[in-house]
């Protein structure tokens, strides 16, 4: 499964105002949970707050990937959103956040969920991939980059 397939443009938010890794992580649970009635965007915030409590999921270069396992997820899930202003997310590069990709897993996926984080930080390796990802004007924009590089 690509990053493309569990993300459509309705997922994708520009210019988001989060001014704090705390508020990203409410905005990108409620981007998780949204058109899922099984799912409560809190109990997401929690599962990715759990997450991250473990170490930041601060990839670098000004990327961050959030993700989580929850028992109501009924399949893979993932949002993005570039934030209106970087943020400090504990990154491992020590450099602000500007650009959140969210990832929700069922329960009992583990090698998807590790097959979907690896393959999203591979991607945002590459230094052509962050700038078109952080070039891009609309939400179909960000979708075509991850479907581009997806398919490289």
């Amino acid at each position: 499964m690509t990053i493309a397939q569990i993300m459509a443009p309705a997922c994708i938010h520009l210019d988001v105002d989060a001014p704090s890794k705390k508020r990203a992580l409410e905005r990108m649970s409620e981007y998780l949970s949204e058109g899922d009635s099984e799912l409560n965007s809190g109990q997401v915030f929690d599962a990715l707050l759990m997450r991250e409590r473990l170490g930041s999921t601060g990839l670098g270069f000004g990327f961050a990937i959030p993700h989580a396992r929850h028992a109501h997820a009924a399949d893979v899930r993932g949002a993005c959103m570039r934030l209106a202003q970087p943020i400090d997310f504990d990154a491992m590069d020590q450099q602000p956040v500007d650009f959140v990709v969210g990832l929700l897993v069922p329960d009992g996926c583990a090698d998807e969920h590790v097959h979907t984080l690896a393959q999203l930080a591979g991607l945002l390796n590459e230094p052509d991939v962050r700038a078109r990802l952080r070039n891009a004007q609309t939400p179909e924009e960000v979708l075509e980059v991850f479907l581009s590089a997806s398919v490289a």
